[in-house]
């Protein structure tokens, strides 16, 4: 009689397992908690600065977050998708990568993805910042990439270029397969203000990557009124970039047009290079915006950075980076810095 149990017990058992192996296998999922951690020590000092300060501060090369990220398996190709990602300053622990950021204000979404594609729903990339950041050498750096400081950050200048974040409250975005190396995405958002059609803002890039050489194109248009810090109301930007890869020197270029509806008019472009030297890089870097307002004279914006960046592992490197701006009219703005950056 014990046996008897013993061995009903036994097939009850491998029948629970067999049929938990069945849902595994048709609904598959998995969760990934990530992010890097960034933070150099310098100086930085902007172009109109009245004086220069020594500091440790945090994401000299890539801003600093965390995040996480899952996928589920629904079967034919199919998966359900979600990412949640916050930036935060390592220099003294806040979140956000500025005061009154949203907590998950790298990126939030959720949605689904097969061989149509993905589509995703929540706070999703600015594709005209992604774009921005691939074809410059210095990336996503909002402390060293000329580029990026160019488009993204106000300055003695005014207000930024490009009046939106690196992300886009509630959009909707589509991304195309890759075909040939050929890849496209489109970003639909509005503010959700009952009755104001008009607040909707739109974007679209396209990425070519084969072999040495890749290009992109984007196209930004922004109509929610809360965006805008530089008096205009809508807002249109156009970017073109491309890369060639030659030996272990890669070259960089990218221009950029934003025309505002209040008739102030940036155009932007940017040239550098990477190249390897031993297992490090040396980058370099220059970008000029020639901003035209609606009254009073044109404003010349130029700076330069140089950097090398030397890897320790596949996860952490060190880098030291000098930045050099001149605005019309204002004093120059001189940074250096020098940091480690690790993914974790």
């Amino acid at each position: 009689m014990h046996t008897d149990f013993r061995g009903k017990w036994l097939k009850g058992v491998t029948a629970l397992a067999l049929c938990a192996l069945t849902g595994a296998v048709h609904a598959q999922s998995s969760v990934s908690l990530y992010g890097l951690a960034d933070a150099f020590a310098g100086m930085v000092r902007t172009p109109g600065a009245t004086g220069k300060a020594w500091e440790v501060g945090s994401g000299g090369m890539t801003t600093s977050y965390w995040g996480m990220s899952g996928a589920e398996d629904l079967g034919d190709g199919l998966k359900a998708v979600f990412t949640l990602e916050s930036f935060y300053r390592i220099n003294g622990g806040q979140t956000g990568s500025f005061d009154g950021q949203s907590f998950f204000g790298r990126r939030a979404f959720v949605g689904l993805s097969g061989h149509f594609g993905q589509l995703t729903l929540g706070r999703n990339d600015s594709l005209l910042f992604v774009s921005t950041l691939l074809f410059n050498p210095f990336g996503n750096s909002f402390v060293f990439s000329p580029m990026v400081v160019h488009t993204f950050l106000g300055s003695a200048m005014g207000a930024a270029s490009v009046q939106s974040d690196t992300a886009i409250d509630d959009s909707i975005v589509y991304q195309t397969p890759e075909v040939g190396g050929l890849s496209g995405s489109l970003l639909y958002s509005n503010a959700g203000i009952a009755g104001h059609a008009g607040q909707a803002n739109y974007s679209a890039n396209a990425l070519f990557f084969a072999g040495p050489f890749s290009a992109t194109a984007a196209v930004q248009s922004l109509h929610t009124a809360s965006l805008f810090l530089n008096g205009a109301a809508e807002q249109t930007a156009w970017l073109v970039g491309g890369a060639y890869r030659l030996d272990a020197v890669k070259l960089y270029f990218q221009y950029e047009r934003v025309d505002n509806n209040n008739e102030v008019t940036d155009d932007t472009a940017q040239v550098g290079a990477s190249a390897q030297v031993g297992t490090g890089s040396v980058l370099v870097s220059w970008a000029g915006t020639h901003r035209r307002p609606a009254e009073g004279s044109d404003i010349r914006w130029s700076t330069v950075a140089l950097g090398y960046d030397y890897p320790l592992s596949k996860r952490t490197d060190v880098y030291a980076a000098w930045r050099y701006d001149t605005i019309t009219s204002v004093s120059s703005g001189n940074s250096v810095g020098a940091g480690i950056r690790m993914k974790f």
